[in-house]
């Protein structure tokens, strides 16, 4: 036996529809709690009781927005790791996805990229971590040059950086190509070149740069290494650790 729908959460439900098409359509201006409450067939003072004021409303419709966006970036997370798809590749896939979402839905994004309405947002911490898996997936097929928190953090930020500084622009001139100059400036710095087929050389020795990615590389998968213990995989992400930051401090002199 199912539980009678609550008539509340109804009620929620038709508000938070009505105001995001009013959001999507006119904008943050056009979204009133009057005209939010005609479009959902109920009574301003509901909205208050429901959201506090418009500004709870609106982080609530962003909240939706997201969680429902979120939810198409894990299904091509999903399905990009069950065909195999080159993780670099994959990573530009959901830069494309977030540009896209970005510049369909500016005054939704412009209430998302305020530090303090994404901060506490479930639906921005999920998409983060689907950023970091498909970031770990680079880092585990070696070439990732960075720690993983610093790609995360340096792509989320180009990202979102890329989308307002084209939403800062006049409607008919945004150029979104400024958004691929901007992932292509990312890349060069998280990558490491792509790996050609090996040739002879005169010298056996690696270069830091190398050590280190490949340090990176390891660490990607230290946590899913099941033949050593849980000290052990502990004790190895520490060395790792450690290879890592003295590599880049050897490569950075």
């Amino acid at each position: 036996m199912t539980d009678a729908p609550n008539p509340r959460d109804d009620v929620r439900a038709r508000v938070v529809t009505a105001a995001a098409e009013l959001l999507h359509e006119q904008g943050a201006a056009a979204v009133t709690t009057r005209v939010v409450a005609e479009r959902a067939g109920t009574q301003p003072p509901t909205i208050y009781r429901l959201f506090g004021d418009k500004d709870g409303l609106l982080d609530a419709v962003a909240e939706h927005a997201m969680a429902e966006f979120s939810a198409e970036k894990a299904a091509a997370v999903r399905a990009a790791g069950a065909q195999d798809v080159d993780p670099v590749a994959d990573l530009r896939t959901g830069w494309d996805m977030t540009i896209g979402f970005g510049l369909a839905n500016p005054d939704l994004f412009v209430i998302m990229s305020d530090p303090r309405r994404g901060r506490g947002s479930a639906a921005v911490a999920a998409g983060l971590r689907l950023l970091e898996e498909r970031l770990r997936r680079v880092a585990a097929a070696g070439r990732l040059v960075v720690r993983e928190q610093e790609a995360v953090r340096l792509v989320h930020a180009a990202g979102t950086g890329a989308v307002l500084a084209i939403l800062a622009e006049p409607e008919g001139a945004r150029d979104p190509r400024l958004a691929d100059v901007v992932f292509e400036g990312v890349l060069s710095q998280i990558l490491a070149p792509a790996p050609v087929p090996a040739q002879s050389s005169s010298s056996s020795s690696s270069s830091p740069s190398s050590t280190r990615t490949a340090a990176l590389t390891l660490r990607a998968v230290a946590a899913d290494l099941d033949p050593l213990s849980p000290a052990e995989r502990a004790v190895l992400a520490e060395w790792l650790d450690r290879v890592v930051d003295h590599q880049g401090a050897v490569g950075g002199r």
